[in-house]
């Protein structure tokens, strides 16, 4: 399966099997990114976290009173 990434437009051929190119048939949302592009990317989160400015939201879970 040839995958094209969303941010440096690079095509990349994917096994078809795979769980990844599963997801990227099913799930028209996802989107493929290349491992440099990828890497980078957590990188640069890992800067931000650092400054002690940027926070990851976590979602709130709310307790169900009837469980």
């Amino acid at each position: 399966m040839q995958v094209k990434c969303a941010i440096c437009d690079q095509i990349e051929d994917i096994e078809d099997h795979s769980l990844q190119a599963k997801r990227l048939r099913n799930r028209r949302i996802h989107m493929y990114l290349c491992a440099s592009c990828y890497e980078r990317i957590g990188n640069n989160t890992k800067k931000r976290l650092a400054t002690g400015k940027f926070k990851l939201r976590e979602e709130k879970k709310r307790s169900d009173e009837f469980i």
